[in-house]
């Protein structure tokens, strides 16, 4: 994945809009941390690590749908990871530069809650993507 061929834009207007405390008091202490601050939970703590029930994986933050059940794989790296998102309207990427690294975020497009990153390391996948959330950053709409 070529960053200075993709678009990226930072932007802090979504349509769902609210205060720290809101989203404090909505997602308690540990996902407001990923999702509103951009931290990490910890390798292979997620139960949407192991789960392979068919389904929709949703935004914690709004609700919006963002990966089918069918695109999540295995890749061994401790966070739920799919090959591609619904499409990509639900999804922003943004180049992150922190922690002495170049990659590319991924958040919600909706809220701009923090998802995860996006990698090309994709395993053979049809998109050759890994898209790399935490879990705690996701809900999940059972078929």
């Amino acid at each position: 994945m070529d960053l200075e061929n993709k678009i990226m834009e930072k932007t802090d207007s979504f349509f769902v809009q609210k205060s720290d405390q809101e989203w404090l008091e909505q997602l308690g202490s540990d996902a407001f941390a990923v999702l509103r601050k951009k931290g990490t939970e910890k390798p292979f703590s997620s139960e949407f690590e192991t789960t392979w029930d068919s389904g929709t994986y949703v935004c914690k933050g709004c609700g919006q749908e963002l990966f089918y059940s069918e695109t999540k794989f295995d890749a061994g790296c401790g966070w739920p990871s799919f090959y591609q998102a619904i499409d990509k309207s639900k999804i922003k990427e943004i180049a992150d530069y922190s922690h002495g690294m170049t990659r590319i975020e991924v958040v919600c497009s909706k809220c701009g809650g923090h998802l995860g990153h996006v990698f090309t390391d994709g395993y053979g996948q049809p998109t050759g993507l890994r898209y790399c959330i935490n879990g705690i950053s996701l809900g999940f709409k059972k078929k």
